[in-house]
């Protein structure tokens, strides 16, 4: 008997605690070694007890460590909780406060009442970040609704609305300097406290929202019947569904308020719980926070254990983010979707409209005009318009040739990119900014910056190319099986950049001085552009423009398939190589000038799709005409909207193709 109870004993699967041990207790012993370093053991009674405020260790150890600690347990917790239900409500692996862009949307909701309605605080942060993250989710829902809330379709407008939050917020933090370091750090989820205040206030609110929750375990768990057996039980799904979510979205709307924004735990805990062998819900809700509370813990411990390698203020959300980029490409090839990818507007089968030469010409001359006007039109010192005449434009031109020169053919370029993927995908909504590939350019670029102390333009484009076409490639590895399917590959390409844009804030956040100026390049500056680095994106632009031409053919047979290109004798690999370095070097020559958040590639090809320009050089050329002139006007219009100051052309047009993205996202 004994031997079959011991046989079955070494029998059982890996087990919920196991894992949950194999975080807490690493987590619980580096935090006593941090403690120890801090004070000696024999004075933690005293310190917890009647902590003496003359000892700068004993404060230390009683308002610093010890409620951090806490606050790192209560927040991997709390977004582990919501996770789970996240999960278990939209039936969907992926969902998170993260990728659903709650916590996104609570961000920049208190950034916005900090800088702007200060009064909104009198009723509590929470509040405002809560109103944030209702907004957000309300907008996700309201973008996925025509495709029946499909869990790639709510994630895909989830990560897309958190992206075009973060560049909102970095707008904000740009025109708030004296604010940089705190938003920035706190943007990015630091643990650092000063007290038990907030620590407190957290405990509470999880107590209360958690013991809500239990009293809907078996409501919860019937939502995975359909309607009618629900009913049957006496359930009401939509109010179930509604006062779960409202519950979930309070969580994470708490801890973004309270400490800030921890990318991916709410993904990551119940993902882990349910691999190591929770199926039941019950078993979900209960091991999911332990499990997020341990990997939180445990990873601000090993932050704190190499924090003089980052200064002391590494953010330990942007660590997180470093996690969960990972696993959420590891868990999109276990969602079922259809492998067929759609057809794109751009495909050479569509009809084209007018004369293609003449739509051509027109966008030529009106990009020659934009620019004429770009250079004379704009505002006195005293603030007043005035156009510039022959006398003035000798004064004037040094200024305002190589920004607007240089915006210009950045644009172009862009644009060219995203044209380039959309067709080579079969992907209307690929593009250099929402694949990721913009964001793998700027940590290229950023690893060249902080390594090579005087790194030249040359080889800050080859760093830049290095870090765009990694992420094509591994876009391409991640698709292949699927056919490229466009849920996938957009997928994907934005856990990637969350990945890249992790890495950026977290070396970023160390304090280094090249932060303020790699923020004002990630927005798209063109405040320090001169003439060489004008005619040098000129010339990038026309030899890059003429090779690309030589490729007209491949790109007419791409949006048709596979079939089609082995018909004619292609190489299919070999091209899609050609294309990906293409557009890759394409990307990483106007990340350079413009930033990597303009979404420029993905407006023009779509513009110039509209105007009937569908087979590939026709199309090419009114997509770089269309960049080209989208960021010209970007550029014009930061230069004369907030007078005597400046905004970003890049951030200009992330304002103006945000919106643009999420209506595409909405169309059926």
């Amino acid at each position: 008997m004994a031997d079959t109870v011991l046989a079955h004993r070494a029998s059982r699967p890996f087990q919920p605690w196991m894992l949950a041990a194999g975080l807490v207790l690493p987590a619980a012993m580096l935090s006593l070694l941090s403690l120890a370093g801090t004070l000696p053991p024999a004075l933690w009674t005293q310190a917890l007890l009647a902590p003496d405020m003359s000892d700068i260790r004993q404060l230390l150890f009683y308002d610093s460590l010890l409620p951090r600690s806490a606050a790192a347990v209560l927040a991997g917790a709390a977004l582990a909780l919501a996770g789970a239900i996240f999960q278990q409500v939209l039936r969907n692996p992926l969902a998170s406060p993260s990728t659903l862009g709650i916590s996104a949307g609570a961000k920049l909701a208190l950034a916005l009442a900090t800088l702007w309605a200060p009064g909104l605080f009198a009723f509590g942060s929470e509040w405002v970040a809560l109103a944030g993250g209702a907004g957000a989710l309300a907008i996700v829902f309201a973008l996925s609704w025509r495709k029946g809330l499909s869990p790639l379709a709510v994630v895909l407008a989830g990560l897309v609305l958190a992206l075009y939050c973060g560049a909102l917020a970095a707008a904000l933090v740009l025109f708030n300097e004296h604010y940089l370091l705190g938003l920035f750090i706190w943007g990015n989820g630091s643990l650092v406290q000063q007290g038990w205040s907030t620590v407190t206030r957290l405990a509470i609110q999880i107590a209360v929202v958690g013991g809500l929750l239990a009293l809907m375990i078996r409501p919860l768990t019937v939502l995975s019947l359909e309607e009618a057996g629900a009913q049957s039980l006496g359930v009401s799904l939509h109010g179930t569904r509604l006062a779960a979510l409202s519950l979930a979205v309070a969580l994470s709307a708490f801890v973004v308020s309270g400490i800030g924004v921890f990318g991916f735990i709410g993904l990551i805990a119940p993902a882990l719980a349910r691999l190591s062998g929770a199926r039941r819900l019950r078993d979900q809700l209960v091991w999911s926070p332990v499990i997020g509370a341990g990997l939180l813990w445990l990873t601000d411990q090993l932050v704190l254990r190499t924090g003089g390698i980052a200064g002391g203020i590494l953010p330990t959300g942007a660590v997180t983010a470093v996690f969960g980029s990972p696993l959420l490409l590891w868990l999109l090839p276990r969602l079922r979707t259809a492998a067929a990818p759609p057809r794109s507007e751009a495909a050479p089968g569509s009809v084209s409209v007018g004369r293609p030469a003449l739509i051509v010409g027109s966008l030529a001359i009106l990009l020659a005009l934009g620019l004429v006007l770009s250079l004379t039109l704009g505002r006195a010192p005293d603030g007043r318009w005035a156009i510039a005449g022959f006398a003035e434009l000798s004064g004037l031109m040094p200024w305002r040739a190589p920004r607007a020169l240089a915006a210009l053919f950045a644009g172009g370029m862009l644009a060219l990119a995203g044209c380039i993927l959309q067709r080579l995908t079969r992907n209307p909504m690929a593009s250099p900014e929402v694949l990721g590939v913009g964001a793998g350019a700027a940590f290229g670029l950023l690893l060249a910056i902080y390594t090579v102390s005087a790194a030249n333009r040359e080889l800050l484009l080859a760093a830049s190319c290095a870090g765009a076409f990694a992420v094509l490639a591994v876009i391409v590895l991640l698709s292949r099986k699927t056919g490229f399917s466009a849920d996938r590959v957009l997928l994907a390409g934005i856990a990637l950049g969350a990945l890249c844009d992790a890495l950026v804030g977290a070396i970023t956040a160390s304090g280094d001085p090249h932060a303020l100026l790699l923020l004002n390049w990630m927005t798209g500056s063109t405040y320090q552009v001169d003439g060489p680095q004008a005619v040098w994106a000129a010339g990038c632009a026309v030899v890059l423009i003429g090779l690309t031409a030589l490729c007209v053919r491949w790109l007419d047979l791409m949006p048709l398939g596979d079939a089609p290109g082995q018909a004619v004798g292609l190489n299919l690999n070999r091209v899609r190589f050609i294309l990906l370095g293409l557009s890759a070097v394409l990307t990483a020559a106007g990340t350079l000038v413009v930033g990597p958040l303009t979404f420029v590639g993905l407006m023009a090809p779509h513009l110039a799709s509209r105007l009937g320009l569908r087979r590939a050089l026709p199309q090419l050329a009114g997509a770089v005409l269309v960049g080209g002139l989208l960021m010209l006007v970007a550029d014009w219009l930061g230069r004369m909207i907030a007078f005597p100051w400046q905004m970003p052309a890049g951030l200009i047009a992330t304002l103006i193709g945000g919106p643009v993205l999420m209506w595409l996202l909405a169309r059926k």
